[in-house]
């Protein structure tokens, strides 16, 4: 086995996957930060969740808004539905693990608010729960998939942004959805503190 020649395959698939998303995925991750960006200037916040890198994705995403990306800003309204255990082990204990972050939307959701549902699958029935409880809240929805987008993709509406990774290899899905969250940070601190901040 060469393990140096595998490491090697392993970025260059890497690139290759980032470099195929970028024309795909320009105009939504543009569009998804126009809404972002009116949804927090309107007094709005941005609630994140997924599952297990996903999860982690969720998190890294509204600590990068709370406290900071690249440039000095003061913090930006954003939640992790993915936090709290008690939160959570509750709702599933109770109800179902269906329900852990639809219930915290149906609570927490407002109508200027926007819904960050990461699943990498685009299968994820916890996200495609959150997803329906923030359309009957009025709250648009941002998802982030790949694989075709899933069930999660038939489930967004004409208001909504969906940023289906072109792949359907989970590592690569999950490299480019943080890129992805990168550049929806750049561009959310861009359009708030203009291009040259």
């Amino acid at each position: 086995m060469n393990l140096l020649a595998r490491i090697s395959r392993q970025f260059e698939d890497s690139a290759q996957t980032k470099l195929a998303a970028m024309e795909s995925l320009a105009a939504p991750i543009a569009q998804a930060v126009e809404l972002m960006t009116t949804s927090l200037l309107a007094g709005g916040k941005i609630m994140a969740c997924g599952n297990g890198g996903s999860a982690a994705d969720a998190q890294h995403f509204a600590a990068e808004l709370l406290n900071r990306f690249e440039k000095e800003r003061p913090p930006l309204a954003a939640v992790a539905l993915t936090t709290d255990s008690s939160t959570l082990t509750s709702i599933a204990n109770d109800y179902a693990f269906e329900q852990v972050f639809a219930k915290q939307v149906r609570a927490l959701a407002q109508p200027d608010d926007i819904l960050l549902a990461i699943s990498t699958s685009g299968n994820s029935p916890n996200v495609a729960e959150a997803i329906r409880a923030a359309h009957e809240r009025e709250t648009r929805v941002v998802a982030l998939t790949g694989k075709g987008g899933g069930a999660i993709g038939a489930l967004l509406a004409d208001t909504d942004v969906h940023i289906c990774v072109p792949s359907d290899r989970t590592a690569r899905i999950q490299e480019v959805h943080l890129l992805v969250l990168h550049c929806l940070c750049d561009g959310i601190d861009c359009m708030l503190l203009g291009e040259d901040a």
